[in-house]
């Protein structure tokens, strides 16, 4: 399992907000299987993340900024939850392109908790399968998308899932669409 990855690069776009299990969790889980993952934000420094969006979590360094990156440095991206992190995430010109240029391109996204309303934004669900928290769902039924209540979701080269309690299934998910990619 260690080398499963094999040096993949993945980009984790984030920004303050985050929720904290949603974007360790996989970056470690993604490091553990031989990828190496870089934190894209906004702006560069670090973010704050948070725990239930209420309380603060840990600070995250940024490895890179959206408006620095395209889809070719990278493998797959990951889309971690929060509410603040995805609805700052989806007003940025730079992120939502970044995001609709992983989707186009074929490779692996995964998205989880409130993560897909930036895959909303981008105009990518229509005539897609997806999962999500609960009170994002009507947003991609609007989209054009449709929503399964499970644990994960994989339609094509996304992969998604509704909240932290679906981490390790999620976690799993990604690990192999990068792996097959």
């Amino acid at each position: 399992m260690a080398e499963e990855l094999n040096g993949r690069k993945v980009a984790v776009l984030a920004t303050s907000g985050v929720e904290q299990v949603e974007l360790e969790s996989p970056r470690k889980a993604i490091e553990q299987a031989g990828g190496q993952v870089e934190v894209v934000s906004l702006r560069a420094g670090e973010i704050q993340a948070m725990n239930g969006d209420i309380d603060k979590g840990d600070r995250f360094p940024v490895d890179r900024e959206v408006s620095q990156v395209s889809v070719r440095d990278y493998d797959a991206l990951v889309l971690p939850g929060g509410t603040i992190n995805p609805d700052q995430l989806r007003r940025d010109a730079a992120a939502v392109s970044f995001v609709r240029d992983f989707v186009n391109a074929g490779k692996p996204v995964g998205a989880i908790c409130h993560g897909p309303w930036t895959l909303v934004e981008a105009g990518v669900v229509e005539g897609r399968q997806l999962t999500s928290y609960p009170s994002i769902r009507t947003d991609i039924r609007n989209a054009g998308g449709e929503v399964a209540d499970q644990q994960v979701v994989v339609d094509g080269n996304l992969v998604t899932s509704r909240n932290p309690d679906d981490l390790p299934a999620f976690e799993e998910a990604v690990i192999k669409a990068i792996a097959t990619s």
